[in-house]
């Protein structure tokens, strides 16, 4: 709207993509202020509150009456934030729109069943669930192959030059291969009050650049850096979903009055593989999340050693669950992993300079 209203007023200001970026991360951050505490209350009314699994530390148990589903609440804001802001005649735009949508959508069937069944465990199965999001994935990708000017190389970090060059459709199956374990790392790490929230935080403020520069002709051209035309406009939708899972925050913080719910984990990780694909930095997110990378190895190879050994080598999986084990306060694990990623991101960042 802002976008159309500028043509339309021949008011100059609002063409400018870090404006209208700086308004959707207001917009966002204050309608979720204002509908968390809303959708709490409602929540709680409704009895849609977390199912605790069965196995989960005990420190845990205390939280089962905590509103959940949040994800969805921030997805919403994050989209009304955009829709004001964007430029919807841009495709990377509108396919960023989509992917947020449609995975959080996938995450909502999800904590509709596990709330109706009053069980963790009766929410989709993971066999189903894999489903939905490989085709949710494929679908993107297909879009971002026929519907946009990306093109279909694949780059490393510090490389300058594309390492494969013009695989065509064949780059579907390593995107849809990034979008869904970009969306199942972010929820496995959400296991713990603002865990997965301030990571996330961090890597889509990350990426935001990464894509800002790609879309940049004369920064990526003296940064040795892809360039994507028309990719910036993404970089809006990124900072309303900054402004949203900000506002998010504010609630999720330890002790959580509400948590996000698949249907938040699973939009954040797919938004994540999203900014990483158009900017071409999908090497470069087993940096950016770090954190989120460590969780699902963790869990790997927990699964592996006591596939194949019968033993387990940490306490429980994923590891956050470990150190809550070993008796480390859940702040502390928590503020701890922050830094971690926040370091991360740094070290990410820096590799702008190293081409």
């Amino acid at each position: 709207m802002l976008y159309f209203l500028s043509s339309w007023l021949h008011f100059n200001l609002f063409t400018y993509i870090t404006v209208r970026a700086g308004a959707a991360f207001c917009v966002a951050f204050v309608l979720a202020l204002w509908f968390f505490p809303r959708f709490i209350v409602w929540a709680k009314r409704q009895g849609a509150t977390q199912p605790i699994l069965i196995h989960a530390p005990g420190g845990h148990k205390s939280k089962q009456n905590t509103p959940t589903m949040g994800g969805a609440v921030f997805t919403s804001c994050a989209l009304i934030a955009a829709f004001l802001s964007v430029n919807l005649t841009n495709s990377f735009a509108w396919i960023g729109i989509v992917t947020i949508a449609f995975f959080s959508a996938i995450g909502v069937i999800d904590d509709l069943r596990k709330i109706k069944g009053k069980q963790n465990e009766m929410g989709l199965s993971a066999g189903f669930k894999f489903i939905l999001q490989a085709l949710a994935a494929a679908l993107i990708s297909l879009l971002l192959i026929y519907a946009s000017n990306l093109n279909t190389h694949l780059y490393l970090p510090f490389i300058k030059e594309p390492v494969l060059k013009d695989l065509g459709v064949y780059i579907a199956f390593f995107w849809a291969l990034v979008f869904v374990s970009a969306s199942n790392a972010v929820n496995l790490t959400d296991g713990l009050d603002g865990l997965a929230a301030a990571p996330s935080i961090f890597s889509i403020a990350t990426l935001a650049i990464f894509v800002y520069i790609t879309g940049h002709a004369n920064m990526s051209q003296s940064l040795l850096m892809p360039s994507v035309s028309g990719v910036g406009e993404a970089v809006v939708i990124a900072s309303a979903m900054l402004g949203a899972l900000l506002g998010f925050l504010w609630f999720n913080a330890n002790p959580a009055e509400v948590f996000m719910g698949d249907s938040g984990s699973l939009s954040i990780g797919a938004f994540i593989a999203y900014l990483a694909i158009i900017s071409k930095t999908e090497a470069l997110l087993l940096l950016i999340g770090f954190i989120f990378v460590v969780e699902t190895i963790s869990v790997i190879l927990q699964v592996g050693s006591y596939k194949f050994r019968r033993r387990r080598i940490f306490l429980m999986a994923p590891l956050h669950h470990h150190f809550e084990l070993k008796r480390w306060a859940e702040n502390k694990i928590i503020v701890r992993f922050w830094i971690i990623a926040l370091l991360s991101n740094i070290l990410a960042l820096i590799t702008i300079k190293i081409r």
